[in-house]
């Protein structure tokens, strides 16, 4: 906790202290207090205290240590693709997915001193999502992006450091956190930048909580090393008519030999289409984990 830039420790430390008061109504995010990711946890979940962790792992081990009920976390974003890891540490955290939250993301571009007309910026720092959500923006200007772990921490690296050159790409609620000026606004390169994040709690939802819905559910599964198994492990889906939004693959390990696929489906277990798709699946996978069951943000389909 004590990683973030010190600018940023102050607020971190009144926050942690807030959380620490009632954990139970805590929500752990990644990144310093400004981040977008601290946005969503207040917009999503107004009724909770944020906790800012420095790190994706340290939200979830907040949760899992009961330092907090619940982690907000991003998951894939409309412009930029996956978050990086997200894919590995949910399975592993062993957390339910048990909300989710879309946030339209607009970027600032900020530094130390005024806004003249034509100032020119050497680099620019910022969470690898942002840089890549402002690739056009930064390489017009011929300002160099520079990774840093969340978008509220470069701006306050960038106050801490004092150098006139560079600037932070970050929210705006960042820029009057750390005392610095907001160049430009919206530097995103598409107006419909659209993040996609999800809850995570220790205990999944109960069915009946779920009930007469629009649910969601997420999972996991590792396909067989043999021919045709991901279209075999697909082919209930179609033949019970569940739809499926979302299917991703990545790899685990060095062997190369299998893979898994991270997918979102329309409906949750119990539904009898549902059951038998999943048990389809399963039938000609090595493994399949239900993440969770949740209900949807916003209509898919």
């Amino acid at each position: 906790m004590r990683s973030f830039p010190g600018p940023a420790l102050a607020i971190v430390d009144r926050m942690r202290a807030a959380a620490a008061a009632d954990p139970a109504r805590a929500i752990a995010f990644q990144g310093s207090p400004g981040a977008n990711s601290h946005r969503a946890a207040t917009e999503a979940r107004p009724d909770l205290a944020p906790l800012p962790c420095f790190s994706f792992e340290d939200a979830l081990e907040a949760v899992k240590d009961a330092r907090a009920g619940a982690a907000i976390i991003p998951i894939e974003n409309s412009q930029h693709g996956r978050v990086a890891d997200i894919h590995f540490l949910l399975p592993e955290s062993g957390l339910a997915i048990v909300g989710e939250y879309f946030m339209p993301i607009h970027h600032a571009l900020m530094a130390l001193g005024e806004a003249a007309p034509g100032r020119r910026f050497e680099a620019a720092y910022s969470h690898p999502q942002a840089l890549g959500q402002s690739r056009h923006y930064l390489r017009a200007r011929g300002i160099v992006p520079l990774s840093h772990a969340d978008t509220a921490g470069a701006a306050a690296y960038v106050a801490e450091r004092g150098d006139m050159t560079v600037a932070a790409i970050a929210p705006a609620l960042a820029a009057d956190l750390y005392g610095l000026t907001i160049i430009e606004n919206n530097v995103e390169d598409s107006a419909d930048n659209m993040t996609r994040f999800v809850i995570l709690a220790k205990e999944a939802l109960a069915p009946a909580a779920l009930a007469g819905r629009p649910v969601m559910t997420t999972f996991v599964f590792e396909v067989k090393n043999i021919p045709a198994a991901l279209y075999k492990a697909l082919g209930g889906f179609a033949t019970n008519g569940v739809n499926m939004t979302k299917l991703e693959s990545y790899q685990q390990g060095t062997s190369f030999a299998a893979t898994t696929f991270y997918a979102d489906i329309i409906g949750a277990p119990g539904d009898a289409a549902v059951d038998r798709a999943l048990e389809e699946c399963a039938f000609h996978s090595k493994e399949l984990r239900i993440l969770g069951s949740y209900e949807q943000a916003r209509p898919r389909g």
